[in-house]
């Protein structure tokens, strides 16, 4: 801390004429970056260590504090008595350089995505450790990978492209409204929150804490999210950050707070409820900085503008969402006490097709059957060899796949990579989990049986599932082949929410928008405003069904317990229903092929009467 203070208390010499013993508290702050806290002896003690000392007792006469020093113009210095042209332009670039990132020597990465990118050295230093390096070998999409060739791409481009994107949306907002007063300071803590945002995935990405973590380790309710604070604090303190962050102007332990809540919302949320600003890094006046990288609010956050360019390229997918537009209308209003980003009116069908897109992907790739049955299978090859798996972490203790969590010295180890080491090996205790991955890797999958749809949806369970499983073994119909048995172990039921990122909520009515003769004034603007074609549900359920067993023989009797499952349980008809059991499905009324509107009641018909001749012809035409 005193090496810090030497290069600016140097400046006070002894003949000076402005000397305080509250003069070290200053130091302190100047080294903060927060201009907005300074008071008038704090603002004049910056302008001496400028260089502009003589202009000091004019500041110090005008009262100018912190606050005002984004409001001066070239009018206002030359009203206070600054009538050199010269010297006033040099007071305006020494100011610019309180809300502006300083001038250092920045890394410059090549990216596919956003082309030429730039990052501040404070970030350079996070990226070059062990535990963000890490990212390298987790890839973005899972077990995507097996069915899209070209979904290659890691964790470790898509966070650097988010710490891009939000140092571009927070300084877009900086230059549109300086009233705003953002500091160097926020802008620094915004970007190293979208860097870092993703440090906590484990193998397979979501996988691993969607599917592997709830059955290894049932009830502890542990998401990707809370790995990432623990693997941040980490990165911290084991590569000696605290220092470096503090020579760049970060204040601690408070920059680091909001770091975290930024990607993980309240550090405390049981403590948080009832109050009414539940966040510790920033006062409520700058609420909307926590809109950024992870938007609790609407869902419209720089993570999803990463991973939806990122993605779409690399699956060879068409993107239709341009966050470059946004950047360009983004702005903040004060709606309901707060301080909220809110876009153009006119935007408001752009941010549907948003939603859409975001709907799209889940439906084509990320819930994609084939690549969610190789996340299936290579989670019960993980379940099967979690203990025997040994991973070293702090005090030389050692941790298994499903342990390593707790320990990130541990979990900083596993990576992708143990599906090779698992793949690879040799243990006689690994050949259950060795063989599930050999025939991953030669295709020897469970087969989907087909999808259906609840009429309402309904709570998925554990217990669920394994009763469903079973009563699927049951359904046998009655022209099924009697020597072909199948059991409950023998099917796989997934439950897939589909939705626009808000559950059952249309996300758009949480959004805010501004007019262009007003912009201040927050509006909103509902969906009948917008469109009749827009969806009428935000959100479903999809029931899928897979069989363990792949021979022609059990897959025909499987494909059958699955469609008189269907018609027992009345979920709706399998799209191939008619061709994998033709003679089951007119069992069920409501399946007849009778063109049946969404709501799945017959459409309504009416006679139409044709002459063609001495022939009358009667006509049913169905409309939906």
């Amino acid at each position: 801390m005193e090496n810090r203070k030497r290069p600016l208390e140097a400046v006070v010499t002894p003949n000076d004429s402005y000397q305080t013993p509250e003069k070290k508290v200053s130091v302190v702050r100047l080294l903060d970056s927060d201009y907005t806290q300074w008071e008038v002896a704090e603002t004049c003690h910056y302008l001496r260590t400028e260089g502009l000392g003589e202009w000091e007792d004019a500041f110090r006469a005008q009262k100018i504090t912190g606050v005002g020093l984004r409001y001066l113009s070239d009018a206002d210095l030359e009203r206070i008595g600054v009538q050199c042209l010269g010297d006033r332009l040099k007071i305006l670039h020494s100011l610019r350089k309180l809300w502006q990132i300083e001038a250092e020597p920045n890394k410059v990465f090549n990216d596919p995505i956003h082309g030429h990118v730039e990052l501040h050295p404070l970030l350079i230093k996070i990226i070059d450790t062990p535990q963000f390096q890490r990212l390298r070998n987790l890839k973005q999409l899972g077990g995507t990978y097996f069915v899209f060739p070209g979904a290659s791409h890691n964790r470790f481009e898509h966070c650097i492209g988010v710490g891009y994107l939000a140092g571009r949306l927070v300084q877009a907002l900086n230059q549109r409204q300086p009233e705003l007063l953002i500091s160097r300071r926020d802008i620094l803590c915004v970007q190293i929150a979208g860097l870092c945002h993703d440090l906590g995935h484990g193998p397979f990405s979501h996988m691993f804490d969607g599917q592997f973590i709830p059955k290894a380790r049932p009830g502890i309710g542990w998401k990707h999210e809370k790995a990432s604070l623990d693997m941040f604090d980490y990165l911290v303190n084991d590569n000696g950050l605290k220092p470096v962050m503090q020579q760049h102007g970060l204040v601690l332990p408070e920059d680091l707070d909001f770091i975290k809540e930024q990607i993980a919302g309240p550090l405390d949320p049981s403590g948080a409820q009832g109050k009414k600003w539940p966040y510790k890094g920033r006062p409520e006046d700058k609420s909307f900085l926590y809109e950024i990288v992870a938007n609790k609010r609407n869902g419209i956050d720089v993570d999803k503008w990463d991973y939806f360019a990122r993605d779409c390229y690399h699956l060879g997918i068409q993107n239709n969402f341009d966050y470059r537009r946004f950047l360009k209308f983004a702005r903040v209003c004060e709606v309901d006490g707060q301080k909220h980003i809110c876009t153009r009116d006119k935007e408001v069908g752009n941010l549907y097709d948003m939603f859409h897109t975001r709907n799209c992907l889940h439906r084509r790739a990320y819930q994609h059957k084939v690549g969610n049955i190789i996340e299936t299978m290579i989670t019960e090859a993980f379940l099967k060899a979690d203990k025997h798996i040994q991973i070293e972490g702090s005090g030389g203790k050692m941790f298994t796949l499903s342990t390593a969590i707790d320990d990130m010295e541990a979990y900083t180890k596993l990576t992708d990579h143990v599906f090779e080491q698992i793949l690879y090996s040799s243990s006689p205790e690994l050949a259950e989990s060795r063989q599930i991955l050999r025939n991953i890797i030669c295709r020897r999958l469970y087969k989907c049986l087909g999808q259906t749809q609840a009429k309402k949806p309904v709570k998925v369970t554990r217990e669920m599932i394994q009763s469903w499983e079973a009563d699927l073994a049951q359904s046998i119909p009655q022209s099924s082949s009697q020597d072909v048995s199948l059991q409950p172990e023998d099917f796989v039921v997934q439950v897939i929410f589909m939705d626009y990122g808000m559950g059952e909520e249309n996300p758009i009515n949480n959004v805010r928008f501004y007019c262009k003769d007003d912009l201040t004034t927050a509006i909103q603007i509902r969906k009948n405003q917008v469109s009749k074609l827009l969806p009428e549900q935000f959100a479903e359920q999809l029931i899928r069904v897979y069989c363990k067993k792949t021979d022609d023989r059990s897959l025909e009797a499987a494909k059958k317990h699955f469609v008189l499952w269907c018609i027992k349980k009345d979920f709706s008809k399998p799209q191939d229903g008619d061709i994998i059991a033709p003679e089951l499905t007119p069992l069920k009324a409501s399946w007849a092929n009778n063109n049946e509107g969404e709501d799945g009641k017959a459409g309504s018909s009416r006679r139409v009467n044709c002459v063609n001749g001495h022939e009358k012809a009667k006509v049913h035409l169905s409309f939906h």
